[in-house]
């Protein structure tokens, strides 16, 4: 079971805390919560894959809540705010690409093809309930000097930047699993006894 075909929605939409009115998530282990609670990918982002991919990649592929344009997604940063309508967002995380994005495409190597492409989308909590409709501007409050990049986190988790990793126990914002993510990998190596 999977929620990852999205269409477009006209008029307003509720924002709640842990989705949009008339969304879920179907994997509440790996998906949803707090700090995965609404996706976003951008228009151009879309336009690329659908280069990558030599077909028409339409609004919502990607299982994203809300399809942006104009906004330059490798910027984004963990912690920036999102006043879009009545709501308040926050940015949280990189998307980690599943095997659902395989079965969307009906294509099993997209997962590994969305992880090496460096275009993750954006993962974002809700601060403030309200409500948002196409067309609606994106206000960006930024985050705080140390906030880590959406996109340069992605890669660090891929294996991409493994020195990242020191720079993300020091930044604000993120889930929990993130520091604890952090901490594993720039954990010395343990010793073996004989």
């Amino acid at each position: 079971m999977t929620a990852i075909w999205k269409e477009p929605v006209a008029g307003r939409i509720a924002v709640r805390r842990h989705n949009l009115d008339g969304d879920r998530q179907a994997d509440l282990v790996n998906h949803g919560g707090p700090d995965k609670a609404v996706y976003a990918y951008t228009l151009e982002d879309l336009a690329w894959w659908a280069g990558e991919l030599g077909r028409d990649v339409p609004v919502g592929a990607f299982g994203e809540n809300l399809t942006i344009a104009g906004l330059d997604a490798a910027g984004v940063v963990v912690g920036e705010v999102w006043s879009i309508g009545s709501a308040r967002l926050q940015v949280a995380q990189p998307r980690i690409p599943c095997f659902k994005l395989g079965i969307r495409f009906a294509d099993r190597s997209l997962p590994r093809r969305f992880a090496a492409a460096g275009r993750p989308g954006i993962y974002l909590r809700v601060l403030t309930e309200g409500e948002l409709g196409a067309g609606d501007a994106i206000d960006v409050t930024p985050g705080a000097p140390t906030a880590v990049g959406v996109s340069a986190l992605a890669r660090a988790y891929h294996g991409h930047d493994a020195a990242l990793a020191t720079a993300v126990l020091g930044a604000p914002d993120l889930p929990a699993s993130w520091y604890d993510w952090a901490r594993e990998r720039t954990a010395p190596p343990r010793r073996r006894r004989s």
